[in-house]
């Protein structure tokens, strides 16, 4: 009964008909309409394999892998057959270092060493020509006549600055004076029997005056002084 509430756009006979008609080709154009291609390509573009897996690079890397495993295999092989035997030391080198000019060179040295003995030793066997003690014995005496000398007293700046050089001032003026009174002491020992000596000498000459004087005046008493 759907047919006949149906409403056709154009007149028609029979709606049962027309209803028919009208929805086949309707069905007809929704089919078309699915089935019909787009004018513009929308799509992804296509995606190739070399471009993402990188044969290249992974054939280095599978090549590299082999090598190493090639090499640890090696190195297996040589451990285990050291761990099996005594093992081998290869590493080893006899060669001698050789030099044409090695003798000549030890033979300069040893002139070198015996000229060097020769300057040592003549120049240990050289005697100074000039005393530095006698110099600085000297310059002592000087400075101490200037002291001497000198109206007023006068401080030298070395003496001064070091405390050791007018100790040792000191002490070789300490000595100089005790060698003074040891020669004045011999001294005035020598000039003490001078005066003994000459004293004898006058006692005697004057007896011999008051024995010649004697028979011509006896009651002068004869007085001697030394």
């Amino acid at each position: 009964m759907q047919h006949q509430a149906y409403q056709p756009l154009q007149p028609c006979v029979n709606k049962y008909l027309q209803e028919k008609w009208d929805k086949s080709c309707y069905e007809m154009h929704r089919k078309r309409v699915q089935s019909a291609k787009s004018t513009l390509n929308t799509t992804p573009p296509l995606v190739y394999g070399h471009l993402l897996t990188k044969k290249k690079k992974q054939k280095l890397e599978e090549e590299r892998l082999s090598t190493i495993q090639r090499e640890n295999n090696m190195l297996l092989d040589k451990i285990s057959h050291i761990m099996k035997t005594t093992g081998r030391i290869d590493c080893r080198n006899d060669y001698v270092k050789k030099s044409l000019y090695a003798d000549k060179r030890e033979k300069d040295l040893l002139q070198i060493v015996k000229e060097n003995q020769l300057i040592i030793q003549r120049l240990s066997q050289c005697a100074p020509q000039y005393s530095v003690k006698l110099w600085r014995e000297q310059w002592l005496e000087n400075l101490h006549l200037m002291e001497q000398i000198g109206r007023f007293p006068h401080l030298h700046s070395s003496q001064v600055s070091s405390g050791v050089s007018s100790q040792k001032h000191k002490a070789m003026s300490k000595e100089k004076a005790s060698k003074k009174s040891t020669t004045s002491l011999h001294e005035d020992s020598l000039s003490r029997e001078e005066a003994a000596l000459e004293c004898e000498k006058g006692e005697q000459n004057k007896q011999r005056d008051t024995e010649d004087k004697s028979p011509e005046s006896e009651d002068e008493p004869s007085q001697i002084k030394c």
